[in-house]
């Protein structure tokens, strides 16, 4: 097996989704180019040849998992008219993607991204949660929600579920998310709907 070649596009998959599981467990800092190297049972070399160092590493990890989130968020909406069913589509597929990909879940909302890449945005500016304060928006222009300012209705109509999200990430809940989510979503909708 050691001798079958494996293509750059799988060495490069393969380092970044080990390096996430040993970001996730261990931390940033906590996490050494050699863990990642011996833990996806790699060469320093391979590592090196698609990554210039463990901050360039975190950085495309970064990138990639927030154009997944942002994957997850569009797709989930595509199809709803109404800023309830976008904003309701949107919250089942983040606690769907909690419980298929937690370590993408728990890499998004919980690392401090900003002590290990100082130039990236906060997560809270990224696409994903634009699309999130768009929906809000669009709820406020179409009168579905009251007029208010678009990051309060926002936080109002998603700070519910992310902290739920980091509740099942933290392992409290007692059941599924979606045994929570239906309670959570609505008691948000109705705090800003019109």
């Amino acid at each position: 097996m050691s001798g079958i070649r494996k293509s750059p596009e799988y060495t490069r998959e393969l380092i970044l989704s080990t390096a996430l599981r040993l970001f996730v467990e261990r931390g940033y800092f906590a996490t050494s180019v050699h863990d990642i190297r011996r833990a996806a049972g790699l060469s320093t070399g391979s590592i090196y040849h698609h990554f210039e160092s463990k901050e360039a590493l975190a950085r495309a990890l970064y990138d990639d998992l927030v154009k997944r989130m942002t994957a997850i968020v569009e797709l989930s909406a595509e199809s709803c008219q109404s800023a309830h069913d976008k904003g309701r589509a949107i919250a089942v597929a983040l606690c769907r993607a909690a419980e298929e990909s937690p370590e993408l879940v728990h890499f998004i909302l919980h690392a401090r991204h900003r002590e290990f890449l100082p130039e990236a945005p906060p997560i809270c500016s990224t696409r994903p949660f634009e699309l999130m304060k768009q929906v809000a928006a669009g709820g406020i222009a179409s009168g579905e929600l009251r007029q208010m300012d678009v990051l309060v209705a926002s936080v109002a109509l998603f700070g519910g579920v992310i902290r739920l999200l980091h509740l099942s990430l933290d392992g409290v809940l007692d059941k599924p998310l979606a045994g929570y989510l239906g309670d959570v979503w609505e008691a948000g909708w109705r705090g800003v709907s019109s």
